[in-house]
């Protein structure tokens, strides 16, 4: 008996389908660690031993969501949705129950480990706040691995500053239904004239960061390009080598829906010592100069040519 060209056809085409998913969708999705590869998988040869990479770790927690940069040993950013639910506190929730932790989920060449900030001068500050996540002992536990923890200077930053700038957000909540949170760290190279290099001022873009952390100038791409010169500075701790990166700056960029428009602010803030008395709309600056420092990309899906700015719909203070 005869069987219909059809029928090959048919069987043609989900052999295909079938090896299209098995060597193109199915590793990017899965494996033990679960993994995003940056790289497509590929038939090229240069590939043939392996790709290198770089893999971006990318954990959903039960509070938050965190990609990890394993070079760093900190995260590249780590995202929140605050509402008035999720900050409700839960029947014995305690912070004091909650230790620091590696992540396990990480291979183990590229974890952070408690004892790289022993004695290291910096604490052990959180992207994704603890008190953002109290709804279960579970959820604020996993605020404490320190796939979730960047160095941060203690006295007047960490323990004050921000932390006043995670109430903050938290307040917002109390206001607006869904507020979304993005934090991260930044690295800022320093610049001045050729003579002052040494001198605290950052940039940013298209602007200086002062000593402070505030604005200082806005300069032209030319002016950049011949009377200025930069250098990249800053410490690494740890005793596994050492390899955990002190960040210069931290970011924050927060965005709330309102009906179909958004309000939205973005905060790049030193990591060092601030006083309280600091207007927050000090360390206000456009989400794209973020983009620029830290190569990634935010809001891809929304026109950001309609955000409202926050800090004009609220009081920027903490």
């Amino acid at each position: 008996m005869a069987v219909p060209f059809s029928n090959y056809v048919c069987l043609l085409g989900g052999f295909f389908v079938g090896m299209f998913f098995m060597y193109n969708v199915i590793p990017l999705r899965m494996n033990q660690h679960h993994h995003r590869l940056q790289a497509r998988q590929s038939t090229n040869s240069i590939l043939q031993f392996g790709n290198p990479g770089p893999v971006v770790d990318q954990f959903e927690r039960t509070a938050y969501t965190v990609s990890y940069n394993r070079k760093d040993r900190i995260p590249y950013w780590v995202g929140e949705h605050l509402t008035k639910a999720s900050l409700q506190k839960g029947s014995g929730v305690d912070r004091d129950g909650s230790n620091f932790k590696t992540d396990s989920a990480l291979p183990a060449i590229f974890q952070a480990l408690t004892t790289d900030y022993t004695n290291s001068g910096y604490d052990r500050g959180h992207m994704a706040p603890a008190g953002d996540a109290v709804n279960t002992q579970a959820a604020m536990d996993e605020t404490f691995l320190l796939s979730n923890i960047a160095p941060q200077v203690g006295e007047g930053f960490n323990r004050q500053y921000w932390a006043y700038f995670e109430a903050f957000c938290r307040n917002l909540a109390q206001t607006y239904d869904d507020v979304y949170v993005y934090t991260g760290p930044l690295f800022l190279p320093k610049s001045g004239s050729a003579s002052s290099l040494n001198a605290t001022t950052f940039a940013l873009a298209s602007v200086n960061l002062n000593a402070k952390g505030k604005i200082d100038s806005v300069h032209s791409a030319q002016k950049r390009a011949t009377k200025q010169n930069y250098k990249m500075e800053y410490t690494v701790i740890g005793t596994n080598s050492p390899n955990v990166a002190v960040p210069t700056h931290f970011y924050k960029i927060i965005l709330i829906p309102q009906g179909n428009s958004y309000v939205a602010g973005a905060f790049v803030l030193p990591n060092q010592a601030i006083t309280k008395s600091t207007p927050l709309d000090q360390f206000q600056v456009a989400i794209d100069a973020i983009e620029k420092a830290s190569g990634l990309t935010f809001f891809t899906k929304l026109d950001r040519s309609g955000f409202s700015d926050l800090c004009k719909a609220v009081k920027c203070v903490v």
